[in-house]
């Protein structure tokens, strides 16, 4: 199997290039190998490496940003998806795409299912609703994971925020209205990793699919846990989120209900304590 990875170096990504290193021959680039803004560099680089599964772990991922800056959003989040779909079509490969609970507005009581119409309430959900809805259209064979909440043990991500954040500021100030389910890198890639190896993905239906960390909490309670494990007393108060006042609006309920994967795949990711207790292991380690 010849995997090619786009965003080799972020949160999910730098995790799926070690995951999926024993299913085959994995071509990993990052923006210097493949510029997602550069259209043309995509198909050369498909047309070059003729991959049996496209996994794109690259995004634009600054979600306050992406209220003022609108079209580098909608450019690699749902132009450049669109080229690498009708690049799959072409090569009859897989396309492994990354979606978010952002799509949705946070206003349903309990978690979201695929069946739940997506209606986004900022830029960057827009944007990554749009990538979905060009895959689907596009005809290849795709699987689109919607995940949340992601961090890792390093980069620019929530977890390595409030480290920071705890070791030099004399109190944390985290939102505690807004609901989801951290969900690890590390996780992320394992069952991706899992799928990949344990499907026939020649009969595997094309679809949406959540996957995300089981359990729930709010930010200020992800802080909290995270400060725990890593040993720092730091206080953390809990704000609302008109306190924090954010340039773009967040779901308040960011739930995403993990069934279909596990009837379609066999496949559930574990409590998301469990995912924030492997990563913050691996903090100094990797």
């Amino acid at each position: 199997m010849r995997i090619l990875l786009i965003g080799k170096n972020g949160q999910a990504g730098s995790a799926l290039q070690r995951a999926l290193a024993h299913l085959g021959v994995v071509i990993a680039t990052d923006r210097a190998g493949l510029d997602l803004l550069d259209l043309n560099s995509i198909r050369e680089k498909t047309g070059k490496e003729k991959p049996d599964v496209i996994v794109n772990a690259a995004a634009y991922t600054a979600v306050d940003r992406a209220e003022t800056d609108r079209a580098a959003a909608f450019a690699v989040n749902a132009s450049a998806v669109e080229v690498l779909a009708g690049e799959a079509k072409r090569l009859q490969a897989l396309l492994v795409h990354f979606s978010s609970d952002y799509v949705f507005d946070g206003d349903k009581t309990g978690a979201y299912t695929e069946a739940d119409a997506p209606a986004p309430i900022n830029v960057y959900g827009e944007s990554k609703l749009a990538g979905e809805r060009l895959v689907t259209a596009s005809g290849c064979r795709h699987f689109i994971f919607r995940t949340s909440w992601v961090y890792g043990p390093r980069g620019r991500n929530f977890l390595c925020a409030i480290l920071a954040a705890a070791r030099a500021k004399p109190e944390l100030r985290v939102v505690d209205d807004q609901h989801g389910a951290p969900t690890s890198g590390e996780a992320i890639a394992a069952a991706v990793a899992q799928i990949l190896s344990d499907s026939d993905l020649s009969k595997m239906p094309s679809g949406i699919f959540h996957l995300s960390a089981a359990g729930q909490t709010t930010w200020h309670g992800f802080a909290k846990e995270i400060l725990a494990r890593n040993a720092l007393r730091t206080p953390v108060m809990p704000i609302s989120s008109a306190e924090h006042s954010a340039q773009a609006r967040r779901p308040k309920n960011s739930l995403l209900d993990n069934a279909k994967l596990k009837q379609t795949f066999g496949v559930a990711l574990p409590d998301w304590r469990q995912g924030l207790s492997e990563i913050s292991s691996k903090i100094n380690t990797l």
